[in-house]
């Protein structure tokens, strides 16, 4: 009899402890089940306030007429740093302690912004061309001792195309920390050219041709002033310079013919340009 009341007993004790674990495990479940839910409804949420934010943004750069490049950078960083506070959420939502994680980025951020900075102060000027515009693409600018057409801004260089058809590539961040002449930032442009008379030219004369080449030039401006004046008396030549106007982008053909032309007009004016010259006296 009191082994029968034993092992009923065991039994009534297996069942209890069966219980307890089966309704252990049925509220782990529930538990699981319902961080899963809030997971995806984060998620999913998140997701949706993500696109629309992106979309507003998109739709701000737009209407204030931003740079593609700087719009499109933006949006990429506002994305990640987005999806970055999307992920801390979720986590957090779970029940991890993100205390540490937050620490633990913050320290592999600044090791690698140490390991990059060149590459952080080259983003960082790609960043101030993009938003302040000194130039843009199709400028003919000089700068950092070279010049040429732009050809691309990114975000960490630039590229110009020099006028033999070279490609320089310049880091941005020396770019933006320089002294940056836009030549192309004008619709018209002055050309000065010194052209060099001998001393018993007569000047009134050589004033004429020169005036009368630039005016028969059809890409000088008319209607901006041309000047033609003494500019300096030297050692063995007095020199004349013109000034003119012409369009930004006839400046060098413009150039290029003037002077073509002045060599051609004092020919045949008989007005001489004088040129160093050294006498030679040989002793027997």
């Amino acid at each position: 009899m009191n082994i029968l009341l034993t092992a009923a007993g065991k039994v009534a004790e297996f069942e209890t402890y069966t219980n307890l674990l089966l309704q252990k495990l049925f509220d782990g479940s529930l538990f699981i089940v319902r961080k899963i839910i809030i997971v995806l409804l984060i998620w999913l949420i998140g997701k949706k306030l993500i696109k629309i934010l992106q979309n507003f943004l998109s739709k701000t750069f737009d209407r204030a007429h931003m740079d593609i490049s700087l719009s499109k950078f933006l949006l990429s960083l506002s994305k990640f740093l987005l999806y970055a506070v999307l992920a801390v959420s979720i986590i957090s939502a779970v029940g991890i302690e993100t205390s540490s994680l937050v620490t633990l980025i913050g320290s592999l951020g600044l090791t690698v912004g140490l390991s990059l900075q060149g590459s952080l102060s080259n983003f960082a000027g790609g960043v101030l061309l993009l938003l302040f515009k000194p130039f843009k693409v199709g400028d003919y600018i000089v700068a950092c001792g070279c010049e040429g057409t732009v050809q691309v801004i990114d975000l960490l260089y630039t590229k110009l195309a020099t006028v033999d058809n070279k490609t320089v590539t310049l880091p941005n961040g020396t770019l933006a920390n320089s002294n940056i002449t836009n030549v192309a930032s004008e619709p018209v442009r002055r050309v000065d050219i010194s052209i060099g008379v001998s001393y018993n030219t007569d000047l009134k004369k050589a004033k004429s041709v020169l005036e009368t080449v630039i005016r028969k030039n059809e890409n000088v401006l008319t209607d901006h002033d041309i000047i033609v004046f003494v500019d300096a008396l030297g050692d063995s030549s007095i020199t004349l310079t013109t000034r003119c106007w012409t369009a930004s982008e006839h400046y060098w053909d413009t150039v290029w013919a003037l002077r073509e032309n002045y060599k051609e007009a004092f020919d045949e004016n008989k007005i001489s340009i004088p040129f160093p010259q050294m006498d030679v006296t040989i002793k027997q």
